[in-house]
C-alpha cells in the first residue's frame, strides 16, 4: 500500500529561504529537476511514492515542505503563509536551481506555484494537481476550516489535533490506513505552526481566480492539469473548466481522491512523465 512512508532514496536537503531553511528531499540524477509542492496539512512525504521512479526516468525530483511545515522554518505571520508570499518563497528557490524545472503543486501547493509564476519563477513547465482556479468551494472541506479556526486560536495545534482525532475516530478512511502511517500524519500535523495552518485556512478561504493572469505569465510555457477520478476539494467538473480556460490538457487519475500521489502513484507517474519528458526534451 502507497504512503507517506514509501521507501525511497532520495536524500534529506536543506535549502536557504527567507525565514530559515527549507527542508527538502532531493534524489539529483542530474537531470532536470521536479519541483513538488505540497499542500495544507501536507509535507515533501506526500510525494515519496514519486521520487524513485521520477528519478529512474532522469528527473531530479526535489519535494519540499513549505514555510511552517514538518522541516521548514516559517514566520509568526499568519498572513506570510498566503499563497502570494508562499509564491515569492517557491519562485526563490526555484530560480536558484541549476538547472531546467518542471514545478507541480498539488492543492494548496497548486495555489502556491501559480502564483510563484506570476512571481517569475522561470519553469519548464507547470502542472496543478487537485487544485482549483481561487478558494476552496463551499463543502465539508472548506467547513473543516470554518470550524477549525476559532478552536486553533482557543487551544493552539494541540486542541486542533484532539478534535482532529475525535473525527478520525470514524473515518473509515483513517481507519484503514496502517498503524505507522497514522503515527507519522498525527506527528506531522503536531509540527505545523499555528500561524501556518491559520495563514493557509485563510488563503484557501479567500484566493482569488487568477487562472486569466496564470495564462499570460505561462505564455508558450506547457501547463498540466490533473486530478483524482472522485477528487473531494474542487470538483473535477471545475477543474476541467480551469484547464480549459488555461489551454491546459486535464486528466484524471483512475483509483484516486484528492492525492493522488499516494493514493495511486502508477496512474499518476503515466500522466506526469510523457508530458514532462517532452517539456524538457
Amino acid at each position: 500500500m502507497h504512503s507517506q512512508l514509501t521507501s525511497h532514496s532520495a536524500a534529506a536537503v536543506e535549502y536557504s529561504g527567507p525565514y530559515g531553511p527549507i527542508g527538502a528531499l532531493l534524489a539529483d540524477t542530474g537531470g532536470p529537476y521536479a519541483v513538488l509542492v505540497p499542500g495544507y496539512t501536507g509535507s515533501k512525504e506526500d510525494f515519496a511514492p514519486l521520487l524513485d521512479p521520477l528519478a529512474a526516468a532522469g528527473f531530479s525530483p526535489l519535494a519540499v515542505d513549505l514555510p511552517g511545515q514538518q522541516d521548514s522554518t516559517g514566520p509568526a505571520v499568519e498572513d506570510e503563509y498566503l499563497p502570494g508570499p508562499l509564491g515569492d518563497v517557491v519562485a526563490g528557490l526555484v530560480n536558484g536551481l541549476d538547472r531546467p524545472v518542471v514545478l507541480l503543486g498539488h492543492s494548496y501547493g497548486g495555489l502556491v506555484v501559480r502564483r510563484a509564476v506570476l512571481a517569475g519563477a522561470r519553469v519548464r513547465g507547470l502542472t496543478l494537481l487537485s487544485s482549483g482556479p481561487a478558494d476552496l468551494p463551499h463543502g465539508p472541506r472548506r467547513q473543516v476550516l470554518d470550524l477549525g479556526e476559532p478552536l486553533l486560536r482557543a487551544q493552539g495545534i494541540a486542541g486542533a489535533h484532539r478534535a482532529l482525532e475525535v473525527l478520525n475516530a470514524g473515518n473509515p478512511r483513517w481507519l484503514s490506513l496502517a498503524e505507522p502511517v497514522r503515527e507519522f500524519l498525527n506527528l506531522r500535523f503536531l509540527r505545523n505552526r499555528p500561524e501556518s495552518l491559520l495563514g493557509m485556512s485563510a488563503g484557501l478561504r479567500t484566493e482569488p481566480d487568477l487562472v486569466g493572469e496564470l495564462g499570460e505569465a505561462l505564455g508558450e510555457t506547457p501547463r498540466l492539469v490533473v486530478c483524482g477520478e472522485t477528487d473531494d476539494a474542487w470538483p473535477t467538473s471545475l477543474q476541467r473548466w480551469m484547464a480549459e480556460r488555461l489551454g491546459s490538457e486535464f486528466v484524471t487519475v483512475v483509483g484516486a481522491g484528492h492525492s493522488p500521489a499516494v493514493e495511486n502513484p502508477e496512474g499518476l507517474l503515466a500522466v506526469l512523465l510523457p508530458a514532462w519528458k517532452a517539456w524538457v526534451a
